[in-house]
């Protein structure tokens, strides 16, 4: 009988080694053969990630109440992330810690309606406009110990101010009014004052990108676009109703959305001001105001119907719908610059926190987690058009009166859509044209 040999250390070791390079080294064969139920077994996936999506959309974070009107506008701070500024009907303004949820800081800036504000790119200052004819520049810290809250510089004008906005880059600001100045910092006359038309100017945005450039609202249903480097405006573009305001797209220079009076949202390319790349509709009344995320893909829009939705730049439809029982007309909406929060200033005195995504989870996540969730939404995506997938994460619960007007206004369009082909098909060919939905809503543009 031979003798029994005894394995060395190192056998030992090189064995195990072996082993671990085979049981990690093994791929995985992709011939769908081997695999016969791969797609039954990731449609379920699929279907229990789009439930359980449902299950945690829980947008709602918390309430900042302290107003004791009605909010009109809101303002970022542009170097803290936990730093908002809002404006109330009653002149008062409000400087916010997100983090903590709490005011740290009110000042009686106007008498009557604050409606404007702004913060200086560089976030030392931000300035506010009112009802009283002035505009006022504020510090953005508090006042030391024994100081009096005053604005550093305050400009008496000759009419009311509707709306401010600063520079991305420059000590200069524009207002407008009964029209656009533009103003520098230094001086207490405008450098340029720009009108087209008699009407007063609801709103102005200046470009993030190209930084020259202005946009406006009046309230005569045109959107005029100017150029700070010359003395007249470039064109404008009028629609059937009036815009309330319009927002810049902060990644593309030429992409602006316009929150209009007839529900809609427009998005324009302002080299084609002829018919907008996308219409929006989703809202049953008003939109008040709109912001774009920081990422350029979605906005978020504020309406008179209750509600706020978020729009993706290139859907028609919106992918997401906040609205609570107690919340009213929603006046001003901001979208925070980390592109994970949503701010909204409605009539009944209180600013809101939302989640821009409803099932995100909040804090920290652990490496299996990021997987897990990276890998639902892959499967998400790749199962979207299928029926069952697509019902449960398209329904969202809607108040009464939201959902009894949609139903209403579907069997209104139905009607308009129906009279329109009887017309076309009772009449001469060619006399009736077909005018797509996109040109329906531009009167003319004029440059």
């Amino acid at each position: 009988m031979g003798e029994l040999v005894h394995p060395s250390a190192l056998d030992l070791l090189q064995h195990g080694f072996l082993m671990c390079v085979l049981s990690v080294a093994v791929p995985r064969n992709y011939d769908p053969a081997l695999h016969p139920f791969e797609v039954a077994r990731e449609y379920t996936r699929a279907l229990n990630a789009t439930k359980l999506e449902r299950v945690f959309a829980k947008p709602f974070l918390s309430s900042l109440d302290g107003h004791r009107d009605g909010v009109n506008c809101m303002a970022k701070h542009p170097k803290s992330l936990s730093t908002v500024l809002s404006g109330a009907c009653d002149g008062e303004v409000k400087i916010w810690n997100l983090t903590k949820r709490q005011c740290i800081r009110t000042i009686q800036a106007h008498e009557g309606f604050v409606r404007g504000m702004c913060a200086r790119f560089c976030g030392t200052s931000f300035f506010t406009v009112g009802d009283d004819k002035t505009v006022k520049q504020w510090k953005m810290e508090g006042p030391e110990y024994g100081e009096e809250e005053e604005p550093i510089h305050t400009i008496l004008g000759k009419t009311v101010y509707t709306g401010i906005d600063h520079h991305w880059k420059e000590p200069v600001f524009a207002t407008c009014g009964h029209q656009v100045d533009i103003w520098d910092e230094q001086r207490t006359s405008p450098k340029c004052s720009l009108t087209w038309g008699f009407d007063s100017i609801s709103s102005v945005k200046f470009n993030p990108i190209e930084t020259y450039l202005l946009g406006s609202c009046a309230s005569d249903r045109n959107i005029v676009l100017y150029d700070m480097r010359k003395s007249t405006p470039l064109k404008k573009v009028i629609l059937n109703m009036r815009t309330n305001t319009l927002c810049w797209n902060p990644m593309e220079a030429f992409i602006f959305t316009a929150a209009n009076e007839d529900y809609n949202l427009y998005t324009f390319d302002m080299r084609f001001l002829e018919s907008p790349v996308m219409v929006h509709m989703d809202h049953v009344s008003a939109v008040l105001d709109v912001d774009y995320s920081p990422t350029g893909k979605e906005f978020v829009s504020a309406s008179f119907d209750k509600s706020i939705r978020i729009f993706p730049v290139d859907k028609g439809h919106s992918r997401e719908v906040y609205h609570t029982k107690r919340m009213q007309h929603v006046i001003t909406v901001k979208w925070t610059s980390d592109n994970k929060y949503i701010l909204c200033g409605s009539d009944e005195m209180n600013i809101r926190l939302w989640k821009a995504n409803a099932s995100e989870k909040l804090g920290v996540l652990a490496p299996r987690e990021k997987a897990a969730m990276n890998y639902n939404q892959k499967l998400k995506e790749k199962f979207q058009f299928h029926p069952q997938i697509r019902r449960i994460a398209q329904h969202r619960h809607l108040p009464k009166s939201i959902y009894c007007q949609i139903k209403e206004q579907r069997i209104m369009r139905e009607a308009r859509r129906r009279k329109e082909l009887n017309r076309r098909k009772h009449s001469k060919p060619g006399s009736v044209p077909l005018v797509p939905e996109r040109k329906k809503h531009i009167v003319a543009v004029v440059k």
